[in-house]
C-alpha cells in the first residue's frame, strides 16, 4: 500500500509518500500566500522522489495549520495526532514528544497504542517558537542556521525575562550596547526558548525517551539547551525532523487505507 501525508505549515508545506510502512518519497516546498498550490507542488515532488505517481495512492491525510487547503486529502488528522503517531513511527519506545516549527511549539504525552495522554500547544506567541531565533538572529546580525552553533561557544548564563518577541530584541540590543559577547547573547536567547519549551513538556509529563521534532531540532544549540534545562542527556531526532507531522499523517492515511 501507498500512501501521503500532506502538512501545510505556516512557512513550509511538507510531503511524505509511505510504502508498506517505509518512507520512500519526501517533497518541501515555501508555503507562501496560496496554500492550495503549495499543497500540490509538494506532492508532486513527493511522488517524483518516490517514483510513483498520483493514482498509486491509496489513501493522502492532511495536517497543518492549513489542513484545509489540502483538498487532495482523504483524510484530515489533528496536529497533536500527526506528531504523536510520528513520534511512535520513529521511536517506538518514545512516550514525550516535542514538535517545534515556525509558529507553533507542541508537546504531548503519548501511551499505549499511540493514545493522547496530553497534549499543549503555544501559538499565541512566536517567543516560543523557532521564529523567535530567527527574529533575534536579525538583531544579532547572524543567520538562522548559525545561531545555534554560536550559542554552544558559550558558557556564561545571561537572563532574558521578556515574554515576547518585541520586548525580547529590546533585551537583545540592549546587551548589544552593553558590548555583551554575541555568543553569549545567542546562548540567552536559546536558553530563554529552551525554558519555555521546556515548561510545556512538564506540563505534558516527562519521560526518559523524549522524541524532538520539526525543523527547530537542527539546531544544536536550542536541542543542547534543552536538555541542559530538564537535565537529560539525550533527545531523539530524526534524520529529518522537519518531516515529523507529515510522517505522521502518511501513517495514519495507511491505518484508514487498511
Amino acid at each position: 500500500m501507498i500512501t501521503a501525508g500532506i502538512d501545510c505549515g505556516a512557512k513550509n508545506t511538507k510531503t511524505v509518500v509511505m510504502r508498506d510502512g517505509l518512507i520512500i518519497g519526501l517533497g518541501v516546498v515555501l508555503t507562501g500566500f496560496d496554500q492550495s498550490v503549495a499543497v500540490r507542488q509538494s506532492l508532486e515532488m513527493a511522488l517524483l522522489n518516490a517514483g510513483v505517481s498520483r493514482k498509486h495512492l491509496s489513501c493522502i491525510a492532511g495536517t497543518g495549520s492549513g489542513a484545509k487547503a489540502v483538498s487532495e486529502a482523504d483524510v484530515m488528522v489533528n496536529e497533536i495526532k500527526a506528531m504523536a503517531e510520528a513520534g511512535n513511527y520513529f521511536f517506538p519506545s518514545g512516550r514525550t514528544i516535542a514538535d517545534l516549527g515556525a509558529e507553533e511549539a507542541r508537546t504531548a504525552r503519548i501511551g499505549e497504542k499511540v493514545t493522547i495522554v496530553d497534549f499543549a500547544i503555544n501559538d499565541k506567541c512566536a517567543a516560543g517558537t523557532g521564529s523567535f531565533i530567527e527574529a533575534m538572529g536579525r538583531a544579532l546580525e547572524t543567520p538562522l542556521e548559525k545561531m545555534g552553533e554560536l550559542a554552544l561557544l558559550s558558557d556564561n548564563s545571561i537572563p532574558m525575562n521578556a515574554q515576547c518577541t518585541i520586548f525580547a530584541e529590546s533585551e537583545v540590543v540592549g546587551l548589544i550596547h552593553a558590548k555583551t559577547p554575541r555568543e553569549d547573547i545567542s546562548k540567552a536567547i536559546h536558553d530563554s526558548l529552551a525554558s519555555r519549551i521546556a515548561s510545556m513538556i512538564r506540563r505534558v509529563g516527562m519521560h526518559p525517551d523524549m522524541v524532538m521534532m520539526g525543523g527547530v531540532a537542527y539546531n544544536r544549540g536550542l536541542v543542547s539547551a534543552v536538555q541542559r534545562e530538564l537535565g537529560i542527556e539525550t533527545i531523539l531526532i530524526p534524520e529529518k525532523p522537519e518531516y515529523g507531522a507529515a510522517t505522521g499523517a502518511a501513517v495514519v492515511a495507511a491505518n484508514k487505507g487498511q
